[in-house]
């Protein structure tokens, strides 16, 4: 198998990335939410909990769509997505600590963790279009961190925002599809 076939797979299985992408969006805007209408300890908490169902999640809407929910075993790209998937877990302390020091970062360090988490899907996925989300939220990240305006949830707001754009746009560009692509 070569890696363009193996990328294929992946886009496939996972619906071009935007399924994932629309868990994601709605678990970042349900944070926010929660954020804005309850305080920061509910929108953090609805983050890194609910952040443990994204993937679970992902995985039934691929059932439900029908299709494969994923990729075969021994499928060349099953452990590169693993290690992808981990780099979350390993990473949640970083924004933690940022949090601890000051509150209003706790956003911002979870935009660029994820940001940085998604550069790798450019070679998983053989998508480009991720290196703009990726950059999109590691430079929206450090922005709001260095520069941005008071507001504990916006970098919620705007990470959930900027998930559901890439979605739609992806949707719209390449599908949501899980049929085989033209070599």
């Amino acid at each position: 198998m070569t890696i363009l076939e193996a990328q294929r797979d992946v886009r496939r299985a996972f619906r071009n990335g935007v399924v994932g992408a629309g868990v994601s969006a709605a678990l970042w805007l349900v944070s926010a939410a929660c954020a804005t209408a309850l305080g920061p300890r509910a929108g953090v908490l609805v983050l890194v909990f609910g952040g443990m169902l994204i993937f679970p999640t992902t995985l039934l809407l691929l059932r439900l769509l029908g299709g494969p929910a994923g990729l075969p075993g021994g499928h060349p790209m099953n452990e590169l997505g693993t290690q992808v998937a981990l780099v979350m877990p390993l990473c949640m302390p970083v924004a933690g600590a940022a949090a601890l020091f000051r509150l209003e970062w706790f956003y911002p360090a979870f935009m660029v963790l994820v940001g940085a988490h998604y550069l790798p899907f450019v070679f998983l996925y053989g998508m480009r279009e991720f290196v703009v989300l990726a950059l999109a939220l590691v430079f929206g990240g450090v922005a709001l961190a260095m520069l941005g305006p008071g507001g504990f949830a916006i970098g919620g707001w705007a990470t959930g925002g900027a998930l559901l754009l890439f979605g739609v746009f992806v949707a719209a560009t390449r599908g949501v599809g899980n049929r085989p692509e033209a070599a």
